[in-house]
């Protein structure tokens, strides 16, 4: 599969995390942030230029775009991917490292991830701030849905901490290759990958639900993801801007949630909730 990247630079401050949010809703599935700079990747075959130009004429930036073989990604992938570390009350919780990194000589929980063009490094403050969350749930014996599991990272981070049973569902086939390839470098035996447009579950309902996709797709999922969490189960929503916090709150509300509490990283909101 050949992915295009679109390298945008001259960005102002505030201005990637905004492309961010708005191209992953264009089909967008890989990002790196650089200094005033935005390398974003997508398939080629799904890629509407009219689309991007209509986004992209809003902001003053400039960009270049260029064809990326899977092979070439993989090698960049490699050569410059870091582990990332994320600590809760200041003691190493999860370690997320490639399979050339050492492990984590005290951390938790050590996580094996090869993103390839998938989502969910921990790089990005949605995958680390839903890790902090997840540290503060019991995940033992519980049914556990990750609705968007990009590269599998929140799925097997679950598993690790005592989840029963996880059905990690993406839309893109990239994705569910991916993850299958994590879990099986994690050695994890709980997962089941579904590839779905929607949040659906198998047989009962979930106790935990894990949802960092972005605005729209979460609002369009909300009945769903209801549906599929067990009265009172916990669910976590991220992949939204600091700004849309009125408009997903609302729509989170009128479905009928709970909200415990709402926590912002780099201006990215991460929303806990209780189902009904």
């Amino acid at each position: 599969m050949d992915y295009l990247e679109i390298h945008l630079t001259e960005l102002k401050e505030g201005q990637a995390d905004w492309l961010i949010a708005q191209l992953a809703q264009l089909g967008f599935e890989g990002f790196e942030e650089l200094q005033d700079a935005l390398k974003a990747y997508i398939p080629a075959g799904i890629f509407s230029e009219n689309e991007f130009e209509n986004l992209i004429k809003q902001m003053d930036v400039k960009y270049a775009s260029s064809i990326i073989k899977q092979t070439n990604w993989n090698q960049n992938w490699e050569s410059n991917f870091e582990p990332i570390q994320v600590d809760i009350h200041e003691k190493p919780f999860a370690y997320l490292r490639a399979i050339f990194h050492k492990p984590h000589p005290t951390a938790r929980y050590d996580l094996l991830i090869t993103p390839k063009m998938s989502f969910g490094t921990g790089h990005h403050a949605t995958t680390y701030q839903m890790i902090e969350q997840m540290s503060a749930i019991d995940f033992s014996e519980k049914r556990v849905i990750d609705f968007g599991t990009g590269t599998g990272v929140l799925s097997i981070l679950a598993e690790k901490m005592g989840a029963s049973s996880v059905l990690a569902i993406d839309n893109d086939d990239w994705s569910i290759e991916n993850t299958r390839e994590n879990i099986a470098a994690n050695h994890c035996q709980k997962i089941e990958v579904l590839k779905a447009e929607t949040c659906v579950h198998q047989d009962l309902p979930a106790d935990v639900v894990l949802a960092n996709i972005n605005l729209n797709i979460i609002i369009q999922n909300l009945p769903a993801i209801q549906a599929a969490c067990k009265k009172g189960g916990t669910v976590l929503f991220s992949g939204f801007l600091t700004q849309d916090e009125p408009v997903i709150l609302a729509a989170i509300q009128a479905q009928g949630f709970t909200v415990k509490n709402c926590l912002s990283r780099n201006n990215w909101l991460i929303i806990s909730c209780l189902a009904s």
